[in-house]
C-alpha cells in the first residue's frame, strides 16, 4: 500500500464538506430543539482511543454534542481486529443497535477502524447487519466530513475503506480528548513486524514516521494547555524515526518530551524487544519525569516458538533487556504480553516461558488464549492445540502471574507514593484513582479534613469531587496492597508543580 501525506488541498476540501455540514445541523436543532447527538463505542489499544477522540473532535465540528442518553443521532463503532473477544463484541453490540434503528430509523450506524480493513468482515456486516449506512477504514478518519456529507445527500449506504496508507497529521485534525490530564500522541502509524499472529500491518499500513517538530509542537502546546501527562503511541515505538532522513530516533525524542516544562509524566506504549536499545533505558532512568514502568511483550519464553512468531528476538535477548531494567530502575515495573497455545506449543515450549516469568517477575502481565485470526499466516499452521490443553495452560500461567503480581505489590505496602490523580473510582465516588510513577493503579481515600490544590478546605473526605482533582499531584501512603492494584490514604495534596 502507497503511503500518502495528506496535504492542505485535501484538508480544505474536507473542511468545506464540514462546514455545509455543519451549517445544515444547525438549522436543524433549532427547527428540532434540541442538538444532533454522537455516541462513539472503541474496542482494542491507545490508538483506537485516539483515533475515537479524532472523530469525535470532527463531530463536535459538524455541530454534534456527545450523547448522554443512549438514543444519539449517529453512533460508531470503532473496533479491533487483534483479538478475536473484540470482534465477537462488535457483532454482538450491532445486534442491540438493530433495536435503536427500530426506535430512530434517521440514526447512522457506522462502523470503522482495523476489522474493516478484512473483507470477510465487510462481508458479514452487508450481509448480516444491513442497516449499518456507514463502514470506512482506520486511515480514512480524516475523511469522515465527506463520507457523512455523501451518505446524506448522494448515497443510501457508503462503504469506502481505502487502500491507502493516508497520514493526516494530527495538528492538522480537531480532537476531543476524553481526559483533562492525559494527552494520547502518536508518533507513528502501522507496523513492519509481521509478527505471524498479528494482522496489524495489513490493517494499519507500514510504518510512518510523524515530524519530529510536529510532535514536539503539539507536546510543547498540550503543556502550555495543562495537560500533565502525555502518552507517547506507536505499535513500535522503538523504531520511531527510521522511515524519516536525519530524524532523531525514539531515545532522542523520549528525551527531549521529558524536557518540555509543565510535564508532570511522560509515558510510551509499546516497544518491540528487538529494537529497545540499552541507551533508551538510560534516559528513562535520567528524567524523573518519565514514567519508571517497561510495556516489554514477551509472548513466549521458547526460542523455538518466537522463531514462527517471527519476533526477531531470543529470550536471552529478551532477558538481557529485562535484567538491565531491573539494575538501573530499581523502583520501576515490568509488564508484559504472553500468548498462550501458540500452534506448535508444547508442553516443554511453555515450561521455557514459565521460567521467564520465574526470572522477570513481571509485575503485571496481559494474558492472552492464542485465537487464529484470518489472513494471518499461524492461521495456517499446523499443530493447532486443542482448546483443553491451552485452557489448562493457560490457568497455570494466570495462577503465576496473579502470585508475582500481589507479591510485587505487597512490596509497596508502607511507602508514600507520589500519584497524579485521574479521577473517582467507578466504584465509589469519595475513592479516588491514580498511578504512581511506576504505573501501579491506586485507590486511596482523603482523611476528613484535607487543603485541596485549590486551597480551600475540604471537611468531610466523602464529599470529595474526584473530578475537579483530576491531574493533580498528590503523596498517598500505600496502606494494602491486592493483585491488580493498591489501597492508600492521601498524606498530602503535591502543590508546586
Amino acid at each position: 500500500m502507497a503511503t500518502i501525506v495528506v496535504g492542505t488541498a485535501e484538508l480544505a476540501v474536507q473542511k468545506q464538506f464540514g462546514e455545509h455540514l455543519s451549517r445544515i445541523y444547525k438549522e436543524e436543532a433549532i427547527r428540532r430543539g434540541y442538538d444532533f447527538t454522537y455516541s462513539i463505542r472503541t474496542y482494542g489499544c491507545q490508538l483506537n482511543e485516539s483515533d475515537s477522540e479524532k472523530m469525535s473532535g470532527i463531530l463536535c465540528s459538524l455541530a454534534f454534542v456527545p450523547d448522554h442518553s443512549d438514543n444519539p443521532d449517529i453512533v460508531i463503532y470503532n473496533t479491533c481486529s487483534i483479538r478475536e473477544n473484540a470482534r465477537d463484541r462488535l457483532f454482538g453490540n450491532l445486534g442491540l443497535v438493530k433495536e435503536m434503528k427500530k426506535r430512530n430509523p434517521s440514526l447512522i450506524v457506522a462502523v470503522c477502524g482495523c476489522m474493516m480493513k478484512q473483507r470477510e468482515n465487510i462481508d458479514k456486516i452487508q450481509k448480516s447487519y444491513p442497516f449499518v449506512d456507514l463502514i470506512f477504514g482506520p486511515q480514512d478518519i480524516h475523511r469522515l466530513p465527506e463520507l457523512i456529507h455523501r451518505l446524506r445527500f448522494e448515497e443510501k449506504k457508503v462503504c469506502d475503506v481505502s487502500d491507502t496508507d493516508y497520514m493526516a497529521d494530527d495538528m492538522d485534525l480537531p480532537i476531543n480528548r476524553s481526559r483533562t490530564f492525559r494527552a494520547l500522541v502518536p508518533i507513528m502509524f502501522g507496523c513492519n513486524n509481521f509478527c505471524t499472529y498479528c494482522v496489524v500491518p495489513y490493517t494499519r499500513g507500514r510504518e510512518r514516521s510523524r515530524p519530529f517538530d510536529l510532535i514536539m509542537k503539539e507536546i510543547s502546546d498540550l503543556a502550555l494547555g495543562g495537560y500533565k501527562e502525555i502518552l507517547l503511541l506507536g505499535q513500535n515505538v522503538n523504531s520511531y524515526g527510521r522511515d524519516l532522513k536525519d530524524a532523531p530516533d525514539f531515545a532522542d525524542l523520549l528525551e527531549a518530551v521529558a524536557n518540555t516544562k509543565n510535564l508532570s509524566r511522560v509515558r510510551y506504549m509499546t516497544s518491540h524487544p528487538k529494537d529497545l536499545s540499552d541507551h533508551l533505558i538510560d534516559i528513562v532512568a535520567k528524567y524523573p519525569v518519565i514514567e519508571k514502568h517497561l510495556h516489554l511483550p514477551l509472548q513466549s519464553g521458547s526460542d523455538r516458538i518466537l522463531e514462527a512468531m517471527n519476533r526477531h528476538y531470543t529470550k536471552e535477548q529478551y532477558l538481557h533487556t529485562a535484567r538491565l531494567f531491573r539494575e538501573r530502575i530499581p523502583h520501576g515495573t515490568i509488564t508484559t504480553d504472553i500468548i498462550v497455545g501458540f500452534p506448535g506449543e508444547n508442553e516443554e515450549d511453555f515450561q521455557e516461558t514459565l521460567n521467564v516469568m520465574q526470572e522477570v517477575r513481571f509485575d503485571s502481565a496481559f494474558t492472552f488464549q492464542y485465537s487464529v485470526r484470518p489472513g494471518t499466516p499461524a492461521a495456517d499452521m499446523d499443530d493447532q492445540i486443542s482448546k483443553e490443553v491451552v485452557t489448562e495452560r493457560f490457568s497455570r500461567l494466570l495462577d503465576l502471574q496473579n502470585s508475582h503480581s500481589y507479591e510485587s505489590n505487597l512490596l509497596a505496602v508502607g511507602e508514600t507514593e507520589e500519584i497524579l490523580i485521574e479521577g473517582s473510582s467507578a466504584t465509589a465516588s469519595h475513592i479516588l484513582t491514580g498511578r504512581t510513577n511506576n504505573n501501579r493503579l491506586v485507590n486511596f481515600t482523603l482523611p476528613d479534613r484535607s487543603i485541596l490544590p485549590d486551597g480551600s478546605l475540604l471537611e468531610n473526605g466523602m464529599h470529595v469531587d474526584g473530578d475537579k482533582l483530576e491531574g493533580s499531584l498528590a503523596y498517598v501512603k500505600i496502606t494494602g496492597a491486592r493483585p491488580y492494584s493498591l489501597e492508600g490514604q492521601l498524606e498530602n495534596f503535591i502543590y508546586d508543580q
